[in-house]
C-alpha cells in the first residue's frame, strides 16, 4: 500500500515551496507527489525552493511530477484531474498553503491502517490564534469509539465545524494530554486542507465527478466529496492535527456557489 500526494496550486510560489518542504520532512509510504498548477502566469512550482524540495524528495525515492492544467474549469475539475492521475492505493489531497509538521503523515497512515474508513484528515490550524482560546467551540468534540461508522451529515453534525476554527485543535490536544506517538479519531463535519482518502472508496463514491454540474467559480468541493464518502464508508479527523495553515490571502474570493448546495 502506498500514497500519492496530490497538490493543486495557483499563484502561490512562496506557499508551495513551504508545503513541499513539509512533505520532504515526512516519514510514511509516499510513492509520488503530483503538483498541478493553474497559475495565471509563471507556474508556482517554477522556483528554486520548489525544485530543491523536489530533489530532496527524489533522494528518498519519491517521484515528483510538476504539471500544468489549463484552462481553469473550477476547483472540482482540478481535483478530479489530479485524482485521475493517481494510481496508489491511497491519495493525500494537500492544499498549497499547508505545512505539515514532521510525523503528521505517519500518524494519518497509522489511523487509516487501523480504522479502514473512507478518509482520515488533519484539519489545518491557524497559529496566529494560539492565544485565542474558544472553549465553546470545542463542545461538539466526540471521539469515535469502536471504529468509524458511515454517517449522513445533517444540521446537527454540521455543528462540528467549529472544532476546526482558529487554533482550536492545538488547544484541544493540549487539554486532552495526548502524548508523543498517540492519536485519537474524532467525528467531523468535514476537513479542509489535508485529507488522506482510500482511493478506491473515493472513486466508488464518484470522486469529484460532479464538477460538470457546477460553474467554474465555486467552493466547497472538498465538502461535497467528503460527505459522499462519509455516507458510505465514514470519515474521521485525527488529533493532534499537525497541519499548519499559512493564513495567506485566499485565491478563491468568489464563494457564492457552494458545491453541496448543488450536488448533494
Amino acid at each position: 500500500m502506498s500514497v500519492d500526494v496530490l497538490v493543486p496550486t495557483r499563484n502561490r510560489p512562496v506557499e508551495l515551496g513551504v508545503t513541499l518542504a513539509g512533505l520532504a520532512a515526512q516519514d510514511g509510504p509516499i510513492r509520488r507527489v503530483v503538483v498541478s498548477d493553474q497559475s495565471d502566469d509563471r507556474p508556482s512550482f517554477d522556483t528554486a525552493p520548489a525544485r530543491a524540495m523536489a530533489r530532496q524528495l527524489g533522494r528518498r525515492g519519491v517521484e515528483v511530477e510538476f504539471v500544468r492544467h489549463l484552462p481553469r474549469r473550477g476547483l472540482s475539475e482540478h481535483r478530479d484531474f489530479l485524482l485521475g492521475l493517481a494510481t496508489a492505493s491511497h491519495v493525500l489531497f494537500l492544499d498549497d498553503d499547508v505545512w505539515l509538521e514532521p510525523g503528521t503523515l505517519s500518524r494519518l497512515w497509522a489511523a487509516m491502517s487501523e480504522l479502514r474508513c473512507g478518509f482520515v484528515g488533519s484539519a489545518m490550524q491557524g497559529l496566529s490564534f494560539l492565544d485565542d482560546h474558544r472553549p465553546g467551540e470545542l463542545k461538539p468534540y466526540e471521539e469515535w469509539a469502536g471504529g468509524v461508522e458511515p454517517e449522513v451529515i445533517g444540521p446537527e453534525q454540521e455543528r462540528r465545524w467549529t472544532l476546526h476554527n482558529a487554533a482550536n485543535l492545538v488547544h484541544l490536544a493540549e487539554k486532552l494530554g495526548i502524548g508523543a506517538g498517540q492519536w485519537r479519531p474524532y467525528k467531523v463535519a468535514w476537513i479542509a486542507g489535508c485529507v488522506l482518502f482510500d482511493r478506491q472508496k473515493l472513486a466508488q463514491c464518484g470522486g469529484f465527478d460532479f464538477w460538470r454540474e457546477l460553474p467554474a467559480e465555486h467552493a466547497g468541493e472538498d465538502v461535497a466529496a467528503q460527505w459522499r464518502v462519509m455516507a458510505k464508508h465514514g470519515g474521521a479527523g485525527v488529533l493532534p492535527s499537525g497541519a499548519v495553515h499559512m493564513e495567506s490571502e485566499t485565491t478563491v474570493p468568489k464563494r457564492d456557489v457552494q458545491a453541496v448546495d448543488v450536488v448533494r
